[in-house]
């Protein structure tokens, strides 16, 4: 996990491609079912919400993730329908339960949209950004992604004003 070693012509793990960000998480122990495989969309917000579950904690009000628990038992479950990505100042993105992954990078001015079909393309070979067919599910993640900087208010200096000043799309 994480070093892109060449693909799409990087060699560190600044990017949000998969190879990059989809990261294995296991949970193990009493009422963990073995030997199962999940493909839930899932986040490090989730772990401790998910251990409080599994050891009948409580979850405190504070705390953001979702607990993965339903998803431990039921092998169709899913805590939520998107999950979105940043890297620091220049690149967003978002990724939803059907497999689609929205990737906007903004750097020194120049703007790049890319949108894959994980489930057909899981190396993110083919960007289909441009293609007219594909154009209503980038106008919908990119709303996933408009809304999530109005919620986590990803618009501080230095980090997503950057980004969001140079998206020509985002109102």
């Amino acid at each position: 996990h994480g070093i892109a070693i060449g693909r799409h012509g990087l060699q560190g793990k600044q990017n949000l491609y998969e190879h990059s960000v989809r990261v294995p998480l296991l949970f193990a122990g009493p009422g963990v079912p073995a030997g199962q495989r999940r493909d839930a969309l899932a986040g490090l917000i989730d772990i401790f919400p998910t251990l409080c579950d599994l050891v009948d904690a409580g979850i405190p009000d504070s705390v953001e993730g979702e607990s993965l628990q339903p998803c431990l038992d039921d092998v169709e479950a899913s805590v939520r329908d998107t999950f979105l990505f940043a890297y620091r100042h220049f690149m967003r993105g978002v990724r939803d339960g059907a497999g689609n992954k929205l990737i906007e990078t903004a750097a020194a001015g120049q703007c790049h949209t890319q949108l894959f079909e994980l489930s057909r393309d899981p190396w993110e070979q083919r960007n289909l950004a441009g293609d007219p067919i594909h154009a209503e599910r980038v106008l919908l993640l990119r709303d996933e992604l408009t809304s999530w900087r109005n919620d986590w208010d990803d618009t501080l200096a230095g980090h997503g004003a950057d980004f969001w000043s140079q998206m020509e799309w985002a109102d």
